[in-house]
């Protein structure tokens, strides 16, 4: 499995900025680390989220929710969900507005983790 580094993943968000604009910047380390290491956790020597799809699912919910950054956290969460993905061979369809609905679904709260790993299952190839 390929995983992210969080050098990446800042270089993917100061792009993402450049490109639509916004304020670049991580506004809280310890809460970009925790977002990037919960789908990799494990309990008792099992990992909490064995499937690609439902790390990239907490993944996703973490980056939106635990807010990490100063601008663009529904906009990076959904992006590196999506790199994640192609990175590990799951193709998704989706059309921009229903990538929109979820990242604003997630923000609000009116998405759970279950949620986008019912998206996920239902868009992927």
């Amino acid at each position: 499995m390929i995983r992210l580094t969080e050098e990446q993943i800042l270089a993917v968000h100061s792009r993402m900025i450049e490109m639509t604009g916004g304020v670049d910047g991580v506004r809280d380390n310890s809460l970009l680390d925790s977002a990037l290491n919960a789908p990799f956790q494990t309990f008792d020597g099992k990992e909490l989220y064995p499937a690609l799809l439902s790390k990239a699912a907490v993944m996703c919910r973490s980056i939106i929710s635990n807010h990490p950054f100063v601008d663009g956290n529904k906009r990076i969460g959904i992006h590196v969900m999506l790199i994640f993905l192609e990175l590990n061979g799951i193709e998704l369809q989706y059309s921009q507005n229903e990538l929109i609905e979820l990242g604003l679904g997630v923000a609000s709260s009116n998405l759970s983790g279950d949620d986008i790993l019912k998206w996920l299952i239902e868009h992927a190839k």
